[in-house]
């Protein structure tokens, strides 16, 4: 075969891709009467090198927008980059270049990457999410969301590196330890900003009638377990304590157990711990005990493996069926941002209470019974509904039953109510973290927070930081 005959892409492609640039033929927009159709793909996160994953991707989005734009639509058809956030700040951490610099020169790798595919993007539909005049807007929704109550800050627990002097994202933890100086991560209570999505969590339930035939099954009840709909009681359980009075909320599904419970645990992390806790022994323990959570990111606690940890603090609390004293401890399992952040444990009926009484030699007091009948020693939690026995009055009555019979007789004590819970918890939006859009308030020593004026935004993230 001669020369002059072999094909030659990079020769060929760049001269008729320059051609097209020159003729706009990239832009598919055309007459503002024809029917319009607009098509986005996700922007990319500019915090690393183009690769196949974004050839795949946009080329996808392309073939749509070609199709379209031939049957004589008016395509919009924009390109933009997911500029902020913390894969880009620590993608500039570890070549040591300023975030802004090594974002700008990341999206400048991936314009050039999707001009040679000949991706048909308009030049003067980008916008970058890290520049003013985007994140403007950013700050715009934010002080309407504060304005509609949708926007507060209250105290969470975080992941922070005394090292570092930062708070830590989850997958920024590595077995306990900060990936970048292996530092011991704790908990710390931190005040930090969230949108209350939770407001909507029962609309957003609601609203997938809408949507459920145009959506796969898989993906609806993905979305049904990310909500997480849990309906039970609220129940007051009183600390023992002669001085004060202090009740202690829980929520659960299963009041008709609450004859079954032999302990209380509170999260690790729970202000309470600091509060009821006396005795520098018991003290001593708790301190360790949360050494060793504070090493467990909140999936591992979670998790069905994970061996269960925890200890006794000293104190107890009442349980409003019985009078009865039940011990309080801490363990890992216990999650402060789920529920109240308490739980009434009944081993007898659920997995994760049995396996830490076995552990740790708590009682187990069998409650409820398929058959009505008493079966000694247990080998396993029974957590199917039944016949309660061991249950004062109530027993010979079916679960269900007795449910809402103890629910009604604790809300007429003053002791509980009915209640609905969610897994939905609100958007945390604030990290300490610095390459993100500035959050548009101020703090004044005698007005305290305060937002800036519309006319004053964009409120500039500053370059010169260490």
């Amino acid at each position: 075969m001669e020369e002059k005959n072999v094909y030659d892409p990079l020769r060929i492609e760049k001269k008729w891709l320059g051609i097209w640039e020159k003729n706009k033929i990239l832009s598919l927009k055309s007459s503002i009467k024809n029917p319009k159709y607009y098509i986005l793909e996700m922007f990319p996160y500019p915090s690393g090198e183009p690769h196949m994953g974004h050839a795949r991707n946009y080329t996808i989005g392309d073939a749509i927008a070609r199709i379209f734009s031939r049957k004589g639509h008016n395509v919009l058809h924009p390109i933009g980059y997911d500029a902020f956030g913390l894969p880009a700040e620590n993608a500039a951490i570890k070549s040591g270049i300023h975030p802004k610099d090594s974002t700008m020169q990341n999206i400048e790798k991936m314009r050039k990457a999707l001009f040679r595919m000949a991706i048909t993007y308009d030049s003067g539909d980008e916008i970058i999410t890290s520049e003013p005049d985007y994140y403007r807007w950013t700050q715009w929704f934010f002080l309407l969301f504060l304005k509609m109550g949708l926007a507060e800050k209250k105290e969470a627990p975080v992941n922070w590196c005394d090292s570092c002097q930062t708070v830590l994202a989850n997958e920024q933890v590595i077995g306990g330890q900060c990936e970048r100086c292996e530092n011991t991560v704790r908990k710390r209570i931190l005040s930090q900003w969230f949108f209350k999505i939770t407001d909507y969590a029962q609309r957003l339930l609601d609203d997938m009638e809408i949507i459920k035939d145009g959506w796969p099954e898989r993906v609806l009840t993905i979305q049904q377990n990310w909500i997480g709909r849990s309906e039970g009681a609220r129940v007051n359980f009183t600390l023992d304590d002669s001085s004060r009075k202090l009740d202690i909320p829980v929520f659960t599904t299963r009041p008709d157990t609450l004859f079954g419970v032999t302990f209380f645990i509170l999260a690790s992390e729970h202000p309470l711990v600091d509060e009821i806790v006396t005795g520098e022994n018991f003290r001593a323990e708790v301190e360790k005990t949360r050494s060793i959570i504070a090493k467990q990111s909140d999936i591992e606690r979670g998790a069905a493996e994970t061996e269960k940890v925890g200890c006794f603090t000293g104190r107890y609390v009442i349980n409003p069926v019985n009078d009865e004293k039940v011990p309080v401890w801490i363990a890992n399992y216990v999650l402060l941002e789920y529920g109240t952040g308490a739980i009434m444990a009944v081993p007898a009926h659920d997995e994760r209470d049995f396996n830490f009484a076995q552990k740790y030699g708590i009682q187990v007091r069998e409650v409820i019974s398929p058959d009505g009948k008493n079966h000694g020693k247990m080998s396993e939690a029974y957590t199917q509904e039944g016949i309660m026995i061991n249950s004062g009055k109530y027993c010979g009555m079916h679960s269900g039953d007795g449910k809402k019979k103890i629910t009604s007789d604790l809300e007429k004590a003053g002791d509980g109510a009915p209640s609905v819970n969610y897994k939905l918890k609100d958007w945390l939006i604030s990290r300490q973290r610095y390459w993100g859009a500035p959050i548009p308030v101020v703090y004044c020593k005698n007005c305290g927070m305060q937002p800036v004026p519309e006319e004053d935004l964009p409120v500039l993230l500053p370059y010169d930081v260490d």
